[in-house]
């Protein structure tokens, strides 16, 4: 199956200026919350499908083709983008599932390997319309590269995206993931550094730990795609708890996921109307 999308809204927003939202799919409801949000501020948005989540899901096509036909049916532009696989295997899949982007992380591997795996990574999704996101070192939490001291050389940066072809790269200027408090702050110098040494999209992982203020910032600093995961969970939680709490009668799962799902979806309109104006 190969992608297809009209548009290319990294790189619209980025030419812009804006930032676009990415948020990860964990269940099913998560994937209809992100596209009800992003329907609602009028915007579009990525719905993203993590190494992680595939797993979960006993394989990556139950959760990819859900989040596709939702994607399908969006009144605004939605992409379907497959997050940190690190498995070139796992790439191919999505590829042939019809996802708008991949990232591959060959973080752990030595320099030069993560150079050339992502470089095939690159022609084969390039050959087939899908975008390629990629990392020169692992970003953390994880921990890695984007534990909040860690920091991207624009050089280093510049060399990787020349070596590769990548239409984009995750770099690490502050954050780090699975933050659950909106404490981190950025480098919004070396991202502006970043932006004018690459020449491609800048994405920030571990976007959750930044406030409001941090996230705007970063994008007038230069970043593009915003990922956005844990706080999102936090919220989904939080509504779930709240309802079973209330009724300890509950035994229809709709009772106490559609909460959350609404508690999700007007968090994404929100966060979408921040980073896009």
């Amino acid at each position: 199956m190969t992608a297809t999308l009209p548009s290319d809204p990294v790189s619209e927003a980025a030419a812009a200026g804006r930032g676009l939202g990415a948020f990860n799919v964990v269940l099913l409801e998560h994937a209809e919350a992100i596209v009800g949000g992003a329907e609602r501020a009028g915007l579009p948005v990525v719905l993203q499908i993590s190494h992680n989540a595939a797993r979960y899901h006993g394989g990556l096509a139950p959760i990819a083709l859900a989040s596709l036909a939702l994607a399908r049916s969006a009144a605004v532009p939605a992409i379907v983008h497959l997050d940190h696989a690190e498995d070139v295997a796992l790439v191919h899949e999505a590829v042939e599932l019809g996802v708008h982007s991949v990232m591959f992380d060959g973080s752990a591997l030595p320099y030069d390997e993560n150079v050339a795996t992502t470089r095939a990574v690159v022609e084969h999704c390039h050959a087939r319309g899908v975008r390629v996101e990629a990392e020169l070192g692992e970003v953390g939490g994880k921990d890695g590269v984007h534990a909040p001291g860690a920091r991207t050389r624009p050089d280093e940066a510049s060399e990787f995206v020349e070596a590769t072809g990548v239409d984009s790269l995750a770099v690490a200027v502050g954050t780090s993931h699975a933050m659950t408090s909106r404490v981190a702050t950025v480098d919004r110098e070396l991202i502006a550094a970043l932006k004018a040494s690459t020449g491609v999209p800048l994405v920030l992982h571990g976007s959750s730990g930044l406030s409001d203020d941090e996230l705007a910032g970063a994008v007038q600093a230069g970043m593009t795609k915003i990922n956005i995961s844990t706080h999102l969970n936090g919220l989904f939680t939080t509504e779930v708890r709240k309802a079973l709490a209330t009724d300890e009668s509950l035994v229809d799962p709709r009772r106490y996921l559609a909460p959350a799902r609404d508690a999700v979806r007007d968090e994404v309109e929100r966060l979408l109307r921040l980073l896009g104006a």
